[in-house]
């Protein structure tokens, strides 16, 4: 049995992600009473203010995030209470020293470091923090993404915070499974019987993730030139993505059970390779365009006309050689400044063999499809033939109905949970299942690695696409040479 951490050390307290999401996910975490009696926190950050101050702040803050239904004047009175600052330069060893004392003075056992800071500081935070006497065995470490640029700093990264913590105490966020839909596709999978027997490539006949968004880099260009949508997005959201679609049935929900099933399908992603890596990948940059109902400039006029080679937009063919899914293959698309905003998996079922109606051959029926929708509404639907109302001469008459597994709908005034209280609590309570170990960390960067070096070793550089479209013409002939069709 896990220990129950009773004080949470914030590094970075004071940035966008903390004042965005991880106080506004304490405040409903402590309105829903699932803090433990006694929970105190201690926001620590080289420019923040004093304790007294930074609540004004942090008030502020969750007024701005929290929906008026939901908002309790008393509740975010009560999360305030629980605050403290300390103003700290992680990169100076010497200040740690205040740290030390500040926590304790707290009186609890362990400690839950949660680093939401640029990751080139994960290692020296965390030595600091052993040096200074602050690490025992209840201690954890909560790391964001992204960890590392590629899988050599990856490697560096783990290996520098593993000096320090054991595997079992370090937790690497990625918050996408965190979200209610990402984990209700575990849930259809395997709480149901009807889906499995049709699970594989007897039954599919491709899969297609997207995640679509209509914004632009905005302020984050420096940051977005060095990375791209490759590091960006695939390497960890969307390939968690794929990991849950395609994995095995673990042996239960602990954590090593389903990392292990999620390694095993990573390790079977099938390299992409010099001789094909321009029919099987996509790269592209957004120029001007319209989005929104507004001109938007190009990604290089943003930055003051600086040309760049960085990718805003990647889709991919990926194949996965395991007996499940072998000849299925798993298209992934992701870019800025697209036409729609959302995040779906969709799953294209084969066509029936044969045809019984009159007039209708088996292509004319329209083959099977799930659509698991995760933004921003959240729901799934099944796409099923139903015969159409009426009479007419030449028998029954087909159209495909969806049925709707509606979130809003079947859980009306339920509200819709930020991903972070799920891990935040997760992380509390001593639950990594729906964090992210390091082999699979590792093992993705290792796929992209071969990805970018192949786009270097041919020269291939982003394809250009307006704004407000669906990104390069070669994006649809990645499926399209296949005889798919991107969903939209």
């Amino acid at each position: 049995m896990e220990t129950t951490i009773k004080q949470m050390i914030l590094f970075g307290g004071s940035g966008d992600l903390s004042l965005r999401m991880l106080f506004p996910s304490l405040y409903f975490l402590a309105r829903d009473g699932l803090l433990p009696n006694g929970f105190r926190i201690l926001a620590v950050s080289r420019s923040i203010s004093a304790s007294n101050d930074f609540r004004d702040t942090l008030k502020q803050a969750l007024v701005s995030q929290i929906p008026t239904e939901y908002f309790d004047a008393g509740c975010c009175e009560r999360l305030s209470s629980c605050v403290e600052t300390l103003k700290l330069d992680l990169g100076q060893r010497g200040e740690f020293v205040h740290l030390r004392n500040a926590v304790r003075k707290r009186e609890s056992a362990g400690a839950l470091y949660y680093l939401a800071t640029s990751p080139g500081l994960y290692g020296a935070t965390c030595h600091h923090l052993q040096s200074n006497g602050l690490v025992d065995d209840s201690s954890r470490v909560v790391l964001e993404k992204p960890i590392g640029y590629d899988l050599k700093t990856s490697r560096d990264i783990n290996d520098a915070v593993g000096g320090v913590f054991s595997e079992d105490a370090i937790y690497r966020v990625d918050h996408y499974l965190g979200k209610e839909t990402v984990q209700n596709l575990l849930a259809l999978r395997f709480a149901n019987i009807m889906l499995e027997p049709l699970w594989n490539r007897n039954a599919i006949e491709h899969v297609q993730i997207t995640v679509s968004e209509t914004v632009g880099v905005e302020g984050r260009w420096t940051f977005y030139n060095e990375t791209g949508a490759l590091r960006d997005m695939v390497q960890n959201h969307m390939l968690q993505l794929l990991c849950l679609v395609a994995m095995e049935a673990p042996g239960d929900m602990g954590a090593d059970a389903v990392h292990g099933e999620k390694v095993k399908v990573l390790r079977a992603l099938r390299p992409v390779e010099k001789n094909n890596v321009k029919t099987n990948t996509v790269r592209g940059q957004y120029a001007a365009g319209a989005s929104g109902g507004r001109v938007v400039p190009g990604y290089s006029e943003e930055a003051g006309g600086e040309k760049s080679e960085c990718e805003t937009f990647v889709a991919l063919r990926c194949d996965i050689d395991n007996w499940r899914w072998a000849g299925v293959p798993f298209y992934l698309r992701t870019g800025k400044r697209l036409a729609q905003r959302y995040t779906e998996v969709f799953i294209q079922f084969r066509a029936v063999p044969h045809s019984i109606y009159p007039g209708m051959t088996a292509s004319e029926l329209k083959a099977n499809s799930l659509v698991i929708r995760l933004q921003p509404e959240e729901y799934i639907r099944l796409i099923m033939m139903n015969k159409a109302p009426g009479l007419t001469a030449d028998g029954i008459r087909l159209q495909p109905l969806p049925l709707n597994l509606s979130w809003t709908d079947a859980f009306q005034g339920a509200r819709r949970r930020i991903a972070y209280e799920r891990l935040i609590l997760d992380a509390i309570q001593g639950n990594k299942t729906l964090f992210v170990r390091r082999d699979e960390v590792e093992t993705a960067w290792s796929w992209v690695d071969g990805i970018i070096d192949n786009w270097q070793a041919v020269n291939m550089v982003p394809q250009s696409y307006a704004a407000g479209t669906w990104g390069p013409s070669s994006a649809f002939a990645l499926t399209e040479r296949n005889g798919h069709t991107w969903h939209e």
